[in-house]
């Protein structure tokens, strides 16, 4: 039997009517983040207290960005790269480093691709995740009409 099949994590998930002991300290009878509890409550407390999960798009906006950045940054001194090599090979005609150095020009350019092209995925990825974000809270908030809005008396 594996560990997911135990009983108690049958109850912890809803997979049985059986109730789920609260927790002596506590008093708690379901899951919580760890990140979300109260800092009376044993959990940490920074990423909301009271309980309460809260994420923006603000971090996976600005991972976006970062991202954009650095495939831009990264493309112009791939650009630059080669033409900076150019020469070398007339001037160091015979020399074995010669093609010691083309070679190693070669494995920095396309490392500095691979670079680029994960920057444009992590790009349009993190962009994707801050606009679900967006669109999931304000499903969820539509989707309870008598959740308080913001700013609102209780």
């Amino acid at each position: 039997m594996s560990d997911f099949d135990s009983a108690r994590w049958q109850e912890m998930f809803g997979l049985t009517q059986a109730p789920i002991p609260a927790t002596a300290a506590t008093g708690d009878t379901g899951l919580a983040l760890a990140s979300t509890a109260s800092p009376g409550e044993g959990g940490a407390g920074g990423a909301g207290g009271a309980g309460r999960l809260k994420h923006t798009r603000g971090p996976w906006a600005s991972a976006s960005n970062t991202a954009g950045e650095l495939r831009t940054n990264t493309e112009k001194s791939r650009r630059v790269l080669r033409p900076a090599h150019q020469g070398i090979a007339r001037g160091a005609a015979g020399l074995t480093s010669v093609a010691a150095l083309m070679a190693v020009l070669t494995s920095w350019e396309d490392r500095l691709m691979a670079v680029r092209d994960e920057c444009a995925y992590l790009d349009g990825a993190s962009l994707r995740v801050a606009r679900e974000l967006g669109r999931t809270d304000t499903g969820v908030g539509d989707s309870i009409p008598s959740a308080r809005k913001a700013g609102e008396a209780g």
